[in-house]
């Protein structure tokens, strides 16, 4: 790109920089890295000289407020080029990897997570100071058509694409009961609008924030919703607490905040950000045939269904529609899979259950160093099913002792499974003769399991050839 090169030269004095193309994601903007000795530069090239305008006025306001955002250095005269600060290629959504994926994240992601939320605080309130809000793109301010626009977007590019038949009349009645809703806590503060992992840049460990040229006035809700309920960020329901009150913390440095009031306005803009990511993976995906986009739609779907769990009674032709949407045939493979927990009893002189799953095993849980019923000749004929050997064990207190200790790590780990969709946890229990102990370790195991959460449980005492299947509930 001759202009973007003649950019980079008279700003710099440097001539013939290499120009190297950047991934782009939704956006119809073309990013390229130009190099010349120890200069590193971001070119852009926009399609849309609105949208370049509102990026290079709130990037010139943002950076005189000393907020962590790129500084635009030269535009084109035009305004369809310009270029700017390189803030590298370490992105917050790559930095916090290992969590995405499985569910877990470690104690650096966690800290890289609590620090952006609580700067989206401080950037919204600052970034709203002597902003014209004029100057953004394509609506100054969160309105009505800013939420009819997106509420359509749902409907005509993702709802109106699953064939399913539904009423126009009563599907808009809560559609102007949700926009009552969103637009009843308006704030001067500056709406990101997409504020996510993706659009975060890591700087020595300190977050940066980019792609905020579709930003407006409007209520912080929004961009927390949008942080914490990115389809892909896989946040347990724990973490996203505990940054939700990281959050509010930060903003509590600006204005009173009530935290019951603001959990509740704070799932209305989940349930409405969630329609407006369906609505562009929709028009991203199906229309414009972008496969990043498909791919996240199981994501957005989950998101959707346990927001439906709760349901929203204030809005119940939506939520029925919603519901019906999210079971239809096409999305049965999205969604979540239930967990299968596997329970043995099993004697060690036959050697450990092998797991049929073909994921290697699981918990394996010695009980020979209990107290054995079996040393007494009156237990011969009974198992850890029966009331004599239940007794002896019980009153003998051994077994409980041990099973405090095991049902904790067990909780945990049933809990960590259900959260990453895993569909398969076996848990075993050994002594010598998988008749007593074991057998009664695994029975009590199996159901505090099912008791506690409600899950699928395959019990089997495999010396005693006995199984027995606890329901889901």
């Amino acid at each position: 790109m001759q202009q973007l090169i003649s950019l980079f030269t008279s700003y710099t004095g440097k001539t013939s920089p290499t120009l190297d193309a950047l991934p782009t994601s939704g956006s119809n903007r073309r990013y390229f890295r130009l190099k010349k000795d120890d200069v590193s530069l971001i070119g852009v090239h926009g399609e849309s000289l609105e949208e370049n305008r509102a990026f290079i006025e709130l990037s010139r306001h943002f950076h005189r407020q000393q907020l962590n955002t790129p500084e635009v250095f030269a535009v084109s005269k035009d305004k369809m080029c310009y270029i700017q600060q390189d803030l590298g290629n370490n992105v917050l959504f790559d930095a916090i990897k290992g969590g995405r994926l499985t569910g877990v994240f470690s104690h650096e992601e966690k800290v890289l997570l609590h620090k952006t939320i609580a700067m989206l605080a401080d950037f919204q309130v600052k970034g709203a100071q002597g902003l014209d809000f004029n100057v953004c793109y394509p609506l100054p301010e969160f309105n009505h058509r800013s939420v009819y626009w997106d509420l359509n977007y749902f409907k005509y590019n993702f709802l109106k694409t699953t064939g399913m038949d539904f009423l126009e009349d009563p599907l808009e009645t809560d559609f102007e009961k949700l926009m009552e809703n969103l637009l009843q806590d308006q704030s001067e503060t500056f709406m990101y609008r997409d504020f996510q992992s993706r659009n975060v840049m890591l700087v020595d460990g300190n977050p940066w924030f980019i792609d905020f040229q579709g930003g407006r006035k409007g209520p912080v809700y929004y961009d927390v919703a949008s942080f914490l309920w990115q389809a892909k960020a896989n946040f347990p329901e724990e973490l996203r607490n505990e940054l939700v009150h990281t959050y509010i913390g930060s903003l509590q440095k600006y204005q009173p905040v009530d935290d019951v009031d603001f959990l509740k306005q704070l799932r209305q803009f989940v349930l409405f950000r969630t329609l407006q990511v369906l609505g562009a993976y929709g028009f991203r995906g199906y229309f414009e045939k972008k496969p990043h986009f498909i791919q996240s739609i199981p994501f957005a779907l989950n998101n959707l269904r346990d927001l439906l769990k709760e349901g929203f009674e204030e809005y119940p032709y939506l939520t029925g529609i919603l519901r019906e949407m999210t079971e239809l045939k096409q999305f049965a493979d999205t969604q979540k899979r239930e967990l299968k927990v596997r329970v043995y009893s099993f004697a060690y002189k036959k050697g450990i259950p092998n797991d049929s799953s073909g994921n290697g095993g699981g918990y394996v849980f010695d009980c020979r160093a209990i107290n054995n019923p079996g040393k007494y000749e009156r237990y011969n004929n009974v198992t850890g099913l029966d009331e004599p050997v239940i007794q002896f064990l019980e009153e003998d207190g051994e077994i409980m002792e041990f099973l405090d200790n095991i049902y904790p790590l067990v909780d945990k780990h049933v809990k960590r499974y259900k959260d990453r969709g895993f569909t398969d946890l076996m848990i075993s229990f050994g002594c010598t003769g998988g008749q007593h102990r074991s057998v009664y370790a695994a029975q009590k195991t199996a159901e505090h399991i099912s008791k506690k959460f409600g899950v699928k449980v395959s019990l089997v005492h495999r010396e005693q050839n006995i199984e027995q299947e606890f329901r889901k509930r």
